[in-house]
Formats: C-alpha cells, structure tokens, sequence
C-alpha cells in the first residue's frame, strides 16, 4: 500500500497519542528505515514500545489499541518474549497509512546490552529470525538512530549518549570473533568444495559472508540494524575491499556445483577474507594456514 508522507506522519502521531497513556509504557521511538534515512514510500513504520522489565505493560492494551488502527480485521499482536529472546513482542498493523509494526523494547535488557558491549562482549542467537539470526549489537544501532516521539523521563537520550561513541573492546571481540570464524570456515570450507558438497560448501559460504559483513560494521565502528541493507552500508563504507558487493553477489548467486567451480568460488571468498583482513592494520593476525584442499 502506498502512502504519503502527510498520511504516515498524521497515523504516526495518531498512534503515538494512544499508547503513550498506557501504564508501564515510558518511551515511544520511531525506528527502522524511517528513522535511518533509508525509507521508501512503501516502508514500514516501525515503532518501538519501551518498558521496565519490573513493571511491564498490559499486552491486552496494546491489542484494543492496535485493533482501532487495523484496516484489514484483527491484527497479529503478541505477549512478551513470543517472537525470541531479542525481538521481544509486537504487533503488526495494516493502516489507512501503510504498515507499522509495533516492537516491544525491555529498558533493563537494552541497557544490560549496551553495558556487555561496553566490555566487549556481544550475544548472537540465529534462530530468532531469518537469516542470519539477531546479533545483539542491533540494539545499539536501533539506540543511535531512533527518533524519540515520547520520553518524558529523557530515558532514550540517556541511552543514546551512551552508544556516541563506538566500543573499542566491542570493535576488538567482533574483529576477533567474526574473522577468526570466517578463517576456521574457509578451511572447511575448501574440503567440502573439493568433495563438490554443494549443500556444505554453500553454507559455508553465506557462513562467512556474515562474518565478514560484521567484520565490517566494526572496522567502520558502525552499529548494523540488521541485514536487510548491510550490503548497501558496506558498500558506501569508507574502508571496505573493492568491489564487495559483486563479489559476495558472484560467489553466492553463482557458487557452482562442481568441484572446480566450488573452489574457484572459495578463493573468490579467501580473498575478499584477506582484504577484510588487511583492513584491520593489524588489529586481527590470521592464526591458520587457510590452503586449498
């Protein structure tokens, strides 16, 4: 459905005046594309419903409320945690202005997250969403760019000042974890290739793209808010190897099935890891020998 921008501002305040009543909601934000600069007209509204985890919202609200914007029937809405442990509850909503989508934030579980990446440490679970999963850095992203629409209590500015600046121990752990991974993988990675194992190679291969594609975000020390425009960041990141998003297109929408072909493709892949590599100036040294099998 398409919708202006009067229409998508007129629901957004809309919506925002009839959550921002209900008891245990303490922060609204707008967030997603809209808030980063990267909408289209038929983008999504995404609006993020924030509470303390001691004194959460009342679910049934959320739904009396989100069923008086729906224009086709009752809408999906959830209770907390039903969609995983880090894209915690929501609902989504077709209105007279296009699609929102209402997500749950826990106070205590972001502010946990931005203090864990603090310290260099950072939480990954991939079966919270398609298709690499959620990294829990999303939520330092989402902090930085939402647009606070209701935060009475200066809760979203707090958490905000606290993401300014990028994590040199997060920047560190990502570097190590997601390039040292990509390095154990190549090495399987060739056995499988010389075994034509397309089912193995392949996987090996979307393994180490997202390890790469985060290896990235922190050489940049740019949060990521998902994967869905990574390759378009990337791309525009001021150190980033050439051509990386034809390459990464070429290796896995044309990986092969032979042999040979899956090598090929490998060292495509070897060497777009040694350019990522290299771009680290030394903050990552390789730890194995990665040869063909």
């Amino acid at each position: 459905m398409k919708s202006d921008p009067d229409e998508k501002r007129i629901i957004l305040d809309a919506i925002t005046s009839a959550f921002k009543d209900v008891p245990g909601i303490v922060a609204i934000v707008l967030g997603g594309s809209q808030a980063a600069g990267q909408a289209h007209e038929k983008s999504d509204l995404d609006i993020g419903l924030y509470y303390f985890e001691k004194h959460p919202f009342d679910t049934e609200s959320i739904r009396r409320i989100a069923n008086s914007f729906s224009i086709q029937g009752l809408p999906l809405v959830t209770g907390f945690y039903e969609w995983g442990p880090w894209v915690n509850g929501g609902a989504w909503i077709t209105t007279a202005a296009g699609k929102v989508d209402l997500l749950y934030r826990n106070i205590d579980q972001v502010q946990q997250t931005i203090t864990d990446a603090a310290n260099g440490i950072w939480h990954h679970n991939f079966d919270q969403q398609p298709p690499y999963g959620f990294r829990s850095v999303i939520y330092l992203g989402e902090t930085q760019v939402c647009k606070p629409l209701f935060d009475p209590e200066n809760i979203i500015r707090k958490l905000k000042d606290q993401v300014t600046t990028y994590p040199a121990k997060l920047k560190q752990t990502i570097l190590s974890d997601c390039l040292w991974l990509a390095e154990f993988t190549l090495i399987q990675c060739y056995a499988f290739a010389a075994a034509a194992d397309t089912y193995n190679t392949v996987g090996c291969f979307t393994r180490i793209a997202n390890y790469l594609t985060h290896a990235l975000f922190a050489i940049n020390e740019t949060y990521p808010l998902g994967d869905k425009r990574a390759m378009r960041l990337i791309t525009a990141f001021n150190r980033s190897p050439f051509n990386v998003e034809e390459t990464l297109s070429k290796i896995l929408g044309h990986a092969g099935t032979g042999a040979q072909e899956l090598m090929a493709s490998t060292d495509l892949l070897k060497a777009l890891w040694m350019e990522t590599v290299a771009l680290t100036e030394g903050q990552y040294q390789p730890r194995f020998q990665v040869d063909t099998a």
